[in-house]
């Protein structure tokens, strides 16, 4: 029964940790950017958009099309590299263990 007595407390610890995490992404703030800077996308690292910058260059009727095509990309950088600390923090917590193939983490 020890043996159970510690893995409980392993696991206790575990969502400790897990709930911090969740704080920490939270908190967090990545920006993401695209067309060399002159659009960025800044989100928690849940996901929640939290600005938008567009250089006023892109401001034209003409540029439309694009600028719409470098906020979606500018997303996408800002997406990725939240999810990259998400990874970074998961495996803080876990110790370096992967996670479980199709396991992902909540956003």
């Amino acid at each position: 029964m020890k043996n159970l007595a510690d893995i409980m407390k392993q696991v206790q610890s575990m969502q400790s940790r897990m709930s911090d995490m969740q704080e920490k992404l939270e908190a967090l703030s990545v920006t993401g950017q695209s067309g060399g800077g002159m659009v960025k996308v800044t989100m928690s690292g849940k996901g929640v958009l939290k600005g938008l910058d567009i250089d006023s260059s892109l401001l034209k009727a003409e540029e439309k099309d694009i600028l719409e095509d470098l906020i979606v990309a500018a997303h996408a950088d800002a997406k990725a590299k939240a999810e990259a600390a998400a990874a970074d923090e998961m495996k803080a917590i876990t110790g370096g263990l992967p996670l479980p193939p199709g396991l992902k983490l909540p956003f």
